[in-house]
Formats: C-alpha cells, structure tokens, sequence
C-alpha cells in the first residue's frame, strides 16, 4: 500500500488577548479561606475532620502553650504572612500563565470521517492502523499536545497508520447520548471508517476512560480487532476512593439536577471534581511554573496542558449518569453491572492481544484501579510507567518508557 504523506496544514491566526483566569484560583481561594478559618480549632487540638493530625496537633498546642501566653497569636501571624506569601506567588503564576505568547496550532491530521460532532482524524502513516480512542470528558488534542510530545506523531513515525477519535463537544444530537450510543453507534462506525480507508484490521488504543470504551469494543468486535493498548484506564473505581464514593452518592440528588437542567454536566462541575482529588496541586504547579524562563521549553509544555485541560467538554446528561453514578458511585465495571447494548462488559471474554500501560504516580487512576482489570483480562501485558496520568505521555522518559514499547508490541503482538 502506498504511503500516506501526513498533510500540513496553515497555521491559526494568532488568537487576541489574555486567557481567561483558570478554576484553580477560586478552588485555591476557597482552600485557603478554609484553612485560615480552621486554624483557631488548633487550640484545641486537631481538628475533627483530621483524626489522623491528632497526635501532631497535641504537641504543637503544647509547644505553644510552653512557649507564653501570645504564642498562638504569634504563630497565626506567621502562617497568615506565610499563606499570603504562597497566594502572591501563585497569583503570579496564574498572571505568566495567562500572558503567555503560546497559542496551540491545529493538529498534523486532516478529518476524512464524521457523525455529528464525532470526526476521524488521520495522522498518515503506512503500516497498520492503529484508532486511539480518547477520554469524553477532555479535548484529544493531549495526544497531539506538540509536535515533540505527540503520541499520535509516534505512531505515525513509528510504522502505523494512525488515526484518532475527536469527539468534541455534545451537540444537539450526542446530548441524549449513552455510553452503548458511543460505543455501538460512534466508534464502531468510526471503527468501520479505518476498515475502509486502509482495507485492515485496526489495533485500538483508549486512554483513560476511552479505555474503557475501547475494551467494549474489542468484545463487540473480537474477530476484526488487531490488538488492544489500554493507557491509563481505571476498572475498580472504589479501590483507594472510598470516600469519593461517598462523596458522590451524597450528590447524585443536587448533581442529578444540574444534569436534567441543562442536558448535560457542567465543565466546571466535572473540572471541581477533578480538583477535589488534590486541592493543593494547582497552587504548586503555578507556583513553579511562575519560577520558569517564560521562553524555555518547559514553560511552553505547561502552557500548552494547562490550555488543554482547561478546556474541558462538558458530559452528555445519561453518559454523566452512567460515569458518576454507576462507575464511580456504584462501582459498575468492577461488579460486572456495566452494560453496552444489553451486554456485560467483562474483560475476561477479551480475545485479543492486550497490553496495558499502569502510571505508578496516576491521581486520576490510581494503580489500585487499574490493576484490577490487567489481572481480570487473559494474557494481558503490563508495563508500569514512572509518570502519573498525562505526565507517562508527556515527560522525558515518556518516549522510552510508553511510546516505544507501544510501538515494539503493536509491531510485534499486533498481528504484523
């Protein structure tokens, strides 16, 4: 089969103005109030809300008790110049942030199928094809974040032809999707669309919750699938989230609201979620970032993921309710509950070759949530990546670590 030149394509004009203040601000905001508001309960002890500070909480109280009787007022200076020390920086972060010049140009694929406002991006490459199936909840683009950090460009470069999935926002039509509509009706098509173009067997890969998706679709079409890749893609969504859990069944009322409201989840609703994982990770992150040369190719990569993840797409109303409520609230996948057009979705029935890559340092899937579904899938290979959830794509190791490896099997267990 001839090769497939990947098209180039003009770059956007350069787009106007700041962007606009990411969530992070209030997020730390609230924290912060939060935690000032807390601090008088040290006088006492720990708070109660932290048993686990019980023991360190006593012994500052007697510090500060042997230390006279305007030590706690002392000390509260001192953390209140301290936290307001942290806020300026991290406010300075967030203003280099939003001046940066970096502006993200169009992907190196142009569009050769679409359904509504799911589209088919191919990224040439002559080998065998290879779909890569993203998260709902966050733009593709992180697979093709820039030109030196793309997995897509890897596979391309690495003897596949690649294409991958965008699904874009929810239009009129996808807001009355369901996770078996993705599925049985947008990737199988997108599926049958790489069948045609390259007249082969494609290889999947789904990273995070496009695992999942494309698991589904591996057991729907075992006989026609060349391979399974699963990047990141969580299966016992308790493990280590107990109180998440929680958490989440607390809001099914109110969140069920919002969702019959407006059709579909929120992107700040779905970004506060994200955030309550790690209150404190947007605050160090802005904070570093603001010590960074604004020209050096480490600010240009943060710029260029935080642009990406704070330009999420909002959930699909039945799609939210199957994610938040049925994976994370009842834990579906794990329990056998999760159903794609009328049918389990169980991992053990998984015929293809399968690899699955585990990030050691992952808060969105923790490796207690995925390993789960390595062990439940037959045969499956598994490579630990030193990374956490973007970072296994996106670091220095990321090539040698991930990309590589992904590349050697597709070529070696992918039916080459």
């Amino acid at each position: 089969m001839a090769a497939r030149k990947t098209p180039r394509l003009p770059p956007p004009p350069p787009r106007q103005g700041p962007r606009p203040l990411p969530l992070h601000l209030m997020a730390h905001v609230s924290t912060l109030m939060a935690s000032l508001a807390a601090l008088p309960s040290l006088r006492h002890g720990s708070p109660p809300w932290k048993p686990h500070l019980a023991a360190a909480a006593a012994e500052l109280r007697q510090s500060l008790a042997a230390a006279g009787p305007d030590a706690f007022e002392r000390f509260t200076r001192a953390v209140m110049a301290e936290a307001a020390s942290r806020h300026r920086a991290f406010l300075a972060g967030i203003v280099a942030y939003c001046r940066h010049p970096y502006r993200a140009s169009p992907p190196a694929a142009r569009e050769v199928w679409r359904q509504g406002t799911t589209r088919l991006l191919d990224y040439g490459g002559d080998g065998e094809p290879v779909l890569v199936v993203p998260s709902l909840v966050n733009r593709a683009r992180v697979l093709d974040l820039l030109p030196e950090k793309s997995v897509m460009r890897h596979l391309a470069a690495s003897g596949q032809a690649a294409f991958l999935v965008d699904w874009d926002f929810p239009g009129p039509e996808e807001t009355g999707f369901t996770l078996t509509d993705y599925v049985a009706v947008r990737l199988e098509a997108a599926f049958d669309a790489v069948v045609a173009r390259t007249g082969r067997r494609p290889a999947l890969i789904g990273y995070c919750m496009g695992g999942l998706l494309a698991l589904a679709l591996a057991q729907r079409r075992a006989a026609e699938v060349r391979g399974l890749v699963l990047l990141a893609t969580p299966w016992n969504f308790h493990a280590g989230r107990e109180a998440e859990a929680r958490l989440l069944a607390a809001l099914a009322e109110p969140f069920g609201a919002a969702v019959a409201i407006m059709g579909a989840l929120p992107v700040d609703l779905l970004q506060a979620l994200f955030m309550a994982l790690d209150p404190t990770l947007g605050p160090r992150k802005y904070i570093a970032f603001g010590g960074l040369d604004p020209a050096s190719a480490r600010a240009r990569e943060f710029v260029a993921l935080e642009d990406w993840a704070n330009d999420g797409v909002p959930l699909a109303g039945p799609v939210a309710r199957e994610c938040l409520f049925g994976w994370y609230g009842a834990n579906d996948p794990f329990e056998g509950r999760w159903r794609i057009d009328g049918t389990p979705v169980r991992p053990e029935t998984i015929t293809v070759p399968t690899l699955a890559v585990v990030p050691l340092r992952d808060r969105i899937v923790p490796p207690e949530s995925a390993l789960p579904l390595v062990e439940r899938i037959p045969n499956c290979q598994l490579i630990s990546a030193r990374g956490g959830h973007v970072g296994m794509l996106l670091t220095q190791h990321a090539a040698s670590e991930v990309l590589e490896p992904i590349s050697a099997w597709l070529l070696r267990s992918g039916g080459v």
